[in-house]
């Protein structure tokens, strides 16, 4: 069986708005209340993977969640149309398109029954957030319903907040060797909530089976979250053999870099010192958000946010890089500004799946011809544009569902309705 890694992406739902709901991300307060541009939004996130094919890597998807969710607020004694703002912007939310939250993946070579474990988030720190993994869950056990190599678990039970896996890093030599699994946990953000629960994360550690001798648990920095660093994916990458890191990512970094070198001597640690790029343009470009991907042709490529290139700190830090011996060759800038608007770049809308492609639903797997199609529902159904005072709109509520309704029809995945 050939492993490999497999990008799979939120496909950006009609849904997508500023309503500024999430506390922490700052992109997503800056821009709070200004019109969003679904169609456009949903577009970016389609060229972002016909790239990624292009370069010769696998690629899949996720469907975007029902919305407005009913039954959440149904749950809450009310509906759309009698809800305070805020209740109805969370039953709006679009968020779901960042699939790095929608689970923590374990891939077989790391655990003791063999098989690619994957634990919903329950992503309850955020009201908008918390009601998505009931949606994220029937998708999870549709799509790896082959439960010879895979096991799909539900979320980690409350009050433990869990994020998936934008906290949550692997090291190996190849996707295909067994590695060591990095949870990194919050305690104190400032202003601003720690949205990753160690007792989540170690929950999930069993769940996965896997060996505590070859798994970590990480403090992310304190300074790093009170900057806006909500999760470990805005400071932090890895990819086999490399850990792309911020100066500034862990509480205590020569610890945790000694523990990664102790189980995986291997390991290149590349750290992006804080007085060439400081937290708050990492931040503000995003250039850890990226997709640390290995190409066909063994080299590493880093998929990052057009943001990246604007800015000439980061970017000459970057240049300087890739011109040097390092392991990471080639930056490939893409264009997802709808979703950096409200604090996801490319990390962000992907979830990671170490697997044989042959052992998952074929329908979630992308080609070019499947994403022409996908894009051409999201032309003729998404809306242009929705600001967060439309979100009452009975017609609006009607355009979503039905362009919805049309992506499923269109993807053969009408079991997802």
């Amino acid at each position: 069986m050939a492993l490999v890694e497999i990008n799979f992406d939120g496909i950006i739902g009609p849904s997508h708005n500023y309503a500024g709901l999430s506390v922490g991300n700052l992109a997503s307060s800056n821009n709070a209340s200004a019109p969003s541009y679904p169609k456009a939004a949903a577009l970016q996130g389609i060229e972002k993977m016909r790239a990624n094919l292009r370069l010769g890597l696998a690629q899949g998807f996720f469907m975007p969640l029902d919305r407005p969710n009913q039954k959440w607020l149904s749950g809450l004694s009310t509906d759309m149309q009698s809800s305070e703002p805020h209740i109805r912007a969370a039953a709006f939310s679009a968020s779901a398109m960042w699939a790095a939250n929608a689970a923590t993946v374990s891939p077989a070579p790391d655990t003791a029954d063999g098989k690619c474990h994957l634990s919903a988030a329950n992503l309850l720190t955020m009201a908008h957030r918390s009601h998505e993994w009931t949606g994220t869950l029937a998708q999870l056990k549709l799509a790896f319903a082959d439960d010879v190599h895979f096991a799909v678990h539900g979320p980690v039970p409350a009050p433990f907040g869990d994020e998936g896996a934008a906290n949550f890093m692997r090291l190996c030599r190849t996707h295909g060797d067994a590695g060591i699994e990095i949870f990194v946990y919050g305690k104190s953000g400032g202003p601003f909530p720690a949205r990753q629960h160690i007792e989540a994360s170690k929950a999930i550690a069993r769940a996965h089976r896997l060996d505590a001798a070859k798994t970590l648990f990480v403090q992310q920095s304190e300074v790093a979250i009170a900057a806006g660093a909500f999760h470990n994916d805005v400071v932090a990458v890895a990819n086999e053999h490399v850990l792309f890191t911020h100066e500034q990512a862990f509480e205590h970094p020569e610890q945790t870099y000694a523990d990664i070198k102790r189980l995986l001597p291997e390991t290149e640690i590349i750290i992006v010192p804080a007085d060439r790029v400081s937290l708050a343009d990492a931040i503000q470009s995003y250039l850890f958000n990226a997709q640390l991907v290995t190409l066909p042709d063994g080299g590493m490529a880093l998929i990052l946010p057009s943001e990246a290139q604007d800015n000439a700190r980061v970017w000459g830090w970057l240049s300087e890089m890739v011109a040097g011996n390092g392991p990471i060759r080639k930056l490939v800038p893409v264009d997802v500004r709808q979703s950096m608007a409200n604090g996801g770049g490319p990390a962000c809308l992907r979830l990671r799946v170490v697997a044989d492609p042959a052992t998952v639903d074929p329908r979630f797997i992308a080609n070019e011809a499947k994403l022409d199609q996908i894009a051409s529902v999201v032309a003729a159904y998404w809306p242009e544009s929705i600001v967060p005072d439309q979100l009452s709109d009975a017609s609006l509520m009607d355009q979503v569902r039905a362009a919805r309704m049309a992506l499923l029809t269109t993807c053969d995945l009408t079991a997802l309705a």
